[in-house]
């Protein structure tokens, strides 16, 4: 098993010690899943399918450290202005 901390919200708000897939894997090389291309009857690409190497469980994760949830109050970090931008509208064309 290689572990790592994973912070995630799902399914609580936490650092998790999860597995990771095997770095040297001759199968996936290091990626946990394997892919592969399929068409329809006419030969066209039609979709991509993949499945889990067995090097890696993405289920194995144990909650180390749990975090608490963001109050509603308080105001979220991105005001989605331009932090470089100027502070209102620009009369400067091009408008």
């Amino acid at each position: 098993m290689r572990v790592r901390i994973e912070r995630t919200n799902f399914p609580r708000p936490g650092l998790y010690l999860t597995d990771s897939p095997r770095p040297r894997c001759g199968d996936c090389d290091g990626q946990g899943i394997h892919e592969w291309d399929y068409g329809d009857d006419t030969g066209e690409y039609a979709g991509t399918d993949w499945a889990y190497c067995p090097c890696w469980n993405p289920d194995g994760r144990w909650l180390l450290l749990p975090l608490p949830h963001r109050p509603r109050w308080l105001p979220r970090r991105g005001t989605g202005r331009d932090p470089w931008g100027p502070g209102d509208y620009s009369n400067e064309p091009p408008f």
